[in-house]
């Protein structure tokens, strides 16, 4: 069985897929009997140099010749307007479609997937969340039995290459992020990454893998890495806990918890041991209960081996797996978790009282607390040494949380902003 495969950017990935193709195409076609063969490869500059040389006579400048002559059609130019453009363009005309494209998908997804049941083809989406992990596959078909309940993901290597560096080596972010630069982990502007946008793509995504249900992506809170303090790192470190860019998605009955922050977990969690580039991403079934998956999140070779995964499993298979729970899923921005907050105060009686009285206003219970008598500041208002002041709560709703910061804020006693990092606990 043939089929052609046009590739639309020529970047690292798209040139990495170019590559696999050509190099493998003999090893693909002995594992499955289906013989994939480039029909053309598009990109606007073929001046750039390349890892990979791509043969002249599949080089063109007009995505449309890619759509003409292919059976399949892998979308690698990233963005938001033209690779939607391209992709309905493709479905219209009855192609299936390959993409990494996670911030498309993330917050168009829903429109694209519909016009795809539609026009009866299929989209495979596997580069986009973790790289060569294959994590999509594995929710929807290896644990297809099983109602999902919780996701927990690190999902973005740069800012878990910074997290590293800083709880390993006692660097600041800034420190961390230039070295990032450097090593090329990090882009020039880095926001997407360290803000926690990048994250908050691919959890949205395994969120509709799992729950079968796309959710707005403006409902998943998301908060990233850019204000956290070595201080926390450290401090964290000392009370049992690993810092982590966490992306959670969890069922709680008909609501389900969409977020992306900064979170300590047990040191002793698998995630936690996850270290530098790499991404894991941790799901649990109602059958099969907790399975962890691991890898590179990024590169051009493992980004690469996923797409062409898309490509065989739409070639070998040629079905529309799209499932859409019946459930009425609503998300739940109250979350219900442990916190640990920070205040710098002065080192004098009666200050912690003062701040659990505010908490406890709100019903939240102090778990335990460490006050670090030789991480002394400057003088405070009253001419006083200022100390940090660490609280670890149990469980509490994010809102009453939220307020009780703010009127914590408020005290005298308190200095400067507070600090929030939520807890996750759950055994695993």
């Amino acid at each position: 069985m043939e089929f052609r495969v046009g590739i639309v950017g020529c970047g690292v990935v798209g040139t990495g897929t170019t590559a696999l193709l050509l190099k493998n195409s003999e090893v693909i076609k002995e594992k499955t009997g289906v013989e994939l063969i480039i029909s053309k490869v598009a990109d606007k500059d073929w001046e750039k140099p390349r890892e990979f040389y791509v043969p002249e006579e599949l080089r063109t400048t007009d995505y449309r010749e890619v759509l003409e002559n292919s059976d399949i059609v892998v979308e690698l130019v990233g963005g938001k307007d033209f690779a939607k453009r391209l992709i309905l363009e493709a479905i219209e005309k009855g192609k299936h479609v390959v993409t990494a494209n996670k911030h498309l998908l993330a917050e168009e997804g829903e429109e694209i997937f519909r016009r795809a049941k539609e026009k009866g083809v299929m989209i495979g989406f596997e580069a986009s969340v973790g790289g060569g992990i294959p994590i999509i596959k594995a929710i929807r078909e290896g644990l297809v039995g099983n109602r999902i309940e919780n996701i927990y993901g690190i999902l973005n290597g740069t800012t878990n290459y910074i997290l590293t560096k800083m709880l390993e080596e006692d660097m600041s972010f800034e420190l961390a992020l230039d070295m990032a630069k450097k090593l090329g982990y990090a882009e020039a502007d880095p926001s997407l990454d360290i803000d926690g946008w990048d994250s908050a793509h691919k959890i949205s995504l395994l969120a509709f893998v799992g729950f079968g249900k796309f959710f707005p992506f403006e409902e998943v809170h998301v908060e990233g890495i850019r204000n956290i303090d070595l201080l926390d790192v450290e401090l964290g470190k000392d009370l049992g806990y690993t810092l982590k860019l966490l992306a959670i998605a969890k069922r709680i009955n008909s609501e389900v918890e969409l977020r992306v922050h900064p979170t300590f977990i047990p040191s002793d969690n698998p995630l936690a041991k996850v270290s530098d580039v790499y991404n894991a991403i941790l799901v649990e079934g109602d059958f099969v209960g907790k399975t962890m998956f691991y890898g590179r999140g990024a590169g051009s070779k493992p980004t690469a081996s996923a797409v062409v995964s898309d490509i065989v499993d739409i070639a070998t298979k040629g079905q529309n797996w799209l499932w859409e729970s019946k459930e009425k899923l609503k998300v739940n921005k109250n979350f219900y978790s442990r916190y640990y907050l920070r205040f710098d105060v002065p080192d004098r009686p009666g200050v912690l009282a003062k701040i659990a009285h505010v908490l406890a206003s709100y019903n939240i219970s102090i778990a335990s607390v460490l006050q670090k008598e030789k991480v002394c500041k400057l003088a405070g208002r009253e001419g006083q040494p200022i100390v940090p002041l660490v609280i670890l709560t149990h469980k509490a709703y994010e809102r009453d949380m939220q307020r009780a910061v703010e009127d914590i804020q408020k005290l005298p006693v308190v200095e400067g902003k507070a600090t929030l990092i939520r807890v996750e606990e759950e055994a695993y």
